[in-house]
């Protein structure tokens, strides 16, 4: 049972910060890829932000020179640091890990609005 649990959302004022963080527990042997994704409009859900498990990064073009993604191999999390947020950055940012599967957290909210 791997369980993938977010946290970190909440409400900022445009121009402010959020970190979210994700943390991987239960029967894992190795993470590879974790990401962090929200809805999009015609799509389910659009990635924003991922990294493998050497550390490369790939980011969304609305998230590039604001988000910075990044995971701690030993806690099995990962973390996205949000700056300088907009109100079309409001969503459900949810967490995902791969390993033998994809799992998926529950979400977590972040509301920009002043």
């Amino acid at each position: 049972q791997v369980q993938v649990v977010e946290s970190g959302g909440g409400l900022v004022q445009p121009g402010g910060s959020l970190r979210l963080s994700c943390v991987v527990s239960g029967s894992i042997f190795s993470i590879s890829a974790m990401g962090w994704h929200r809805p999009a409009p015609g799509k389910e859900r659009e990635v924003v932000a991922a990294i493998g498990g050497g550390g490369t990064t790939f980011y969304a073009d609305s998230a590039k020179g604001r988000f910075t993604i990044s995971r701690d191999n030993a806690k099995n999390t990962v973390y996205l640091q949000m700056n300088n947020l907009q109100p079309e950055d409001t969503a459900v940012y949810y967490c995902n890990a791969r390993t033998d599967s994809v799992y998926w957290g529950n979400g977590t909210l972040v509301a920009v609005s002043s």
